[in-house]
């Protein structure tokens, strides 16, 4: 790879007064920053290509900290129900589906959220059932954690009024006990065995279009959960491996879902293991669900349905089982938390599997939406990242105050708490839950409102600044990978992953500028993966 020296850009350097505008790159890694003329002095004597970023700000690569790359390329070719506004423009899209899908297929959707629409109703299975009964029709909710299917999912399913909840899940009934469509987490076990399996081309391919999205959004390189979705550890690695063989460039940070811990015994993998490109993460867990379908767990009972606290994913004994596994191979846990009773939960197991201040790789705390500040206090004092997702802000207020009441208002979404914790803090979107674009969710971390509203935010005390929102998807991220010496900051020595765009973002802009800024230039180990 040949050297370059990139020039005339703007560059991100939030606490350095340097007026540098250029960068030299040579084998994927910063060699000198400073002033075009000064560098070119300097490279008097070297061979090298220029890349002119015309007067373009430049930030250090952007990095999704969480999200599930497979299953955002697969929703590229599903259909999305992120922009309905009714029950009635979810049915019509979905008419014109079965209008084209041949009698049999399955007819899968998702992103659904009734709390965007005025009455916040959502489709029956006999509405469904209305539609066709020659398809079955599955739909997941924005949330990942509830489903809605009509009468033919359900049969192929083998489920029945008579059908008892699974642990750690439920199937929705009306009053008379009978089926209503929904299904509730675990509950979706079934319905999952009898769906066809996409093959490993259509797996791969998926993979690859996630990346390009990504660095179409400007991302650099994205942590990622996918073993659930390919099936194995050597599937994960075959098809990163292809990929970039064949000119992808793209890095990926993978979380390890705890159901193939067994696998990754046999391959001997380690923390930190792989390569520059794709590299081996925490072992991934869930200890509860989510806030809009009432399945995360809290400590005392959701405000707006007192017969419930939401549904635990494992027991005690289990979480030490899993942890105490993990811990045996040498691994940090990335757990899925969102209520204040996962978290306390959790924070439990940890103490008693305390990771080293040694390790490379800490624990991970993934979502952090409602922990109470005597949870925040003990989490503290643990080896522990905390992966927050801002737009989760944009998405789930008002609504969400309805589902906790007043007294925990005060701990919600509390992003600025966070950042004072003491823990370090990374931004990824859980796309494909959220939108992928990191520039929303750095504009959602600083209005906590959505981008077509109008207010000064909901709990605008917890607004983050713009360095700290893209500090978040910057160098958050490199922390929680155990890569700050290598990536995070524009500094010499470190990867030359850059994010460029059209214009200067700064503490004093209106956020809102940020809803007009275009990616410019995405640039991964010194090589331009995207250009508009």
């Amino acid at each position: 790879m040949q050297p370059v020296l990139f020039t005339n850009g703007n560059l991100f350097l939030p606490h350095s007064a340097s007026t540098a505008d250029s960068i030299f790159v040579e084998d994927g890694i910063i060699r000198a920053i400073g002033s075009a003329a000064d560098l070119r002095l300097q490279l008097a004597d070297r061979k090298y290509r220029t890349v002119d970023w015309d007067g373009a700000f430049v930030l250090p690569g952007l990095v999704d900290a969480h999200m599930h790359l497979g299953m955002h390329g697969l929703k590229l070719g599903m259909l999305d129900f992120t922009e309905a506004t009714s029950k009635e423009e979810m049915l019509a899209m979905l008419r014109e589906r079965v209008a084209v899908t041949q009698p049999g297929e399955w007819i899968m959707g998702l992103n659904w959220n009734e709390h965007n629409f005025p009455d916040r109703q959502i489709p029956s299975m006999q509405e469904l059932d209305d539609m066709t009964t020659e398809h079955p029709v599955y739909l997941t909710r924005t949330c990942f954690h509830a489903y809605l299917g009509n009468s033919e999912a359900f049969r192929r399913a083998g489920v029945t009024s008579d059908t008892p909840d699974p642990e750690s899940g439920a199937f929705g009934r009306d009053a008379d006990g009978r089926l209503n469509g929904r299904i509730y987490e675990n509950a979706s076990i079934p319905f999952a065995m009898v769906q066809p399996e996409p093959d490993p081309a259509s797996l791969k391919l998926a993979m690859l279009e996630a990346c390009r999205d990504a660095l179409r959004l400007g991302l650099t390189a994205a942590h990622t959960e996918d073993l659930r979705l390919l099936g194995s550890v050597e599937a994960m690695q075959r098809i990163h491996r292809e990929l970039r063989e064949e000119g992808l460039r793209f890095r990926t940070h993978q979380l390890m879902f705890h159901g193939y811990l067994d696998e990754m015994k046999e391959l001997g993998l380690k923390p930190g293991s792989g390569n520059d490109w794709n590299r081996i993460g925490a072992v991934k867990l869930f200890a509860d669900g989510a806030v809009g379908g009432r399945t995360a767990l809290l400590k005392d009972p959701y405000h707006d349905a007192p017969h419930t606290r939401g549904l635990a994913m494992h027991t005690l004994e289990e979480l030490r089982e899993i942890v105490g596994r993990a811990r045996h191979l040498g691994f940090p846990v990335a757990f899925h938390a969102i209520g204040d009773g996962a978290a306390a939960l959790m924070t439990d197991v940890l103490e008693l599997y305390p990771l080293s201040r040694d390790s490379k790789l800490p624990d991970r705390f993934i979502h952090a939406q409602i922990v109470h500040p005597d949870t925040v206090k003990r989490m503290s004092k643990l080896n522990l990242a905390v992966d927050l997702q801002p737009r989760f802000v944009a998405s789930d207020f008002p609504w969400v105050l309805e589902r906790v009441g007043p007294d925990r208002t005060s701990y919600l979404y509390a992003w600025k708490k966070w950042l004072r914790s003491g823990l370090p803090c990374s931004g990824g979107s859980d796309a494909p839950i959220e939108p992928l674009s990191p520039l929303l969710g750095i504009h959602a971390a600083m209005t906590r409102r959505k981008p077509d509203e109008r207010h000064d935010g909901y709990m605008p005390e917890e607004k983050l600044s713009l360095t700290e929102a893209i500090e978040l998807f910057t160098i958050g991220g490199a922390k929680a990978a155990g890569e700050s010496g290598q990536r995070g900051t524009i500094a010499i020595g470190k990867y030359a992953d850059f994010t460029v765009v059209d214009r200067c973002l700064h503490d004093a802009m209106d956020p809102d500028e940020l809803l007009k800024t275009k990616i410019r230039m995405t640039i991964v180990n010194g090589e331009i993966g995207y250009t508009q």
